[in-house]
């Protein structure tokens, strides 16, 4: 199986919600690969944060170059960074190899995508173009606070309209009692809006640092029983 993460916005916790199913998946006895075609904010030493952690959360022994194949210094879409650095850009027909040769390999991929779909990957060629190049359907990391029904709906109906499946939407750091009444009713609302889309929501997990590699209660979480509903 594989499953592409995309998120709304950037910082909605895609690399945090593609752990939690790297880790569901394990606990169900699937061998996990990981693709993160291209990630930008590197710094000067280009080590992708976003893949190390999703690497360290499968625990295959995969090379970080095989995970991330485009690396890029400044925080910026990949299409731009790459042109801003004088770097390579994203070759999609290479993605597409690699998802092949990860899939001949792993029970499952989990692969990642940069900010949300219409972040511009190469040109004009969007993360949007690149899953549906790659066919593989889509888990949409959303936040849960006011905002989110508009930009959750817009990611949802591109990727229909484009002819992407979407398995679900998955609402990241959802506290209900602290984000008051828009947070307890977003789920719902959404759901309705979606007809048939499931809605899942995750917690805020204490001692979870991306860039330090730390689980904290991420690693605790039953991610498997989502990865079930998802199968």
């Amino acid at each position: 199986m594989v499953l592409f993460v995309t998120g709304t916005d950037t910082g909605v916790g895609k690399t945090v919600v593609g752990c939690g199913l790297v880790l569901g998946f394990k606990r169900l006895g699937k061998r996990v690969g990981i693709l993160k075609p291209a990630e930008s904010g590197c710094g000067d030493s280009l080590m992708p944060a976003d893949g190390l952690f999703l690497l360290r959360c499968a625990g295959s022994g995969q090379a970080v170059e095989n995970a991330v194949p485009y690396r890029y210094s400044l925080p910026l879409a990949p299409a731009v960074a790459a042109d801003e650095e004088g770097r390579e850009p994203m070759d999609p027909c290479k993605i597409a190899l690699s998802l092949n040769l990860l899939a001949e390999n792993y029970d499952t991929v989990i692969v990642e995508g940069a900010g949300g779909l219409l972040v511009p990957m190469n040109g004009e060629f969007t993360c949007g173009d690149l899953a549906r190049l790659l066919n593989t359907p889509l888990v949409v990391v959303a936040r849960p606070d006011l905002g989110t029904i508009n930009h959750t709906m817009l990611t949802v109906r591109v990727a229909q309209a484009m002819g992407i499946e979407v398995k679900a939407v998955i609402m990241n750091r959802y506290s209900p009692v602290q984000g008051g009444v828009e947070q307890r009713s977003n789920p719902r609302v959404i759901g309705d809006m979606l007809h048939g889309v499931p809605v899942y929501t995750v917690p805020p997990f204490s001692g979870l640092s991306v860039e330090e590699g730390r689980l904290g209660e991420l690693g605790e979480y039953p991610w498997e029983e989502m990865v079930e509903a998802l199968l």
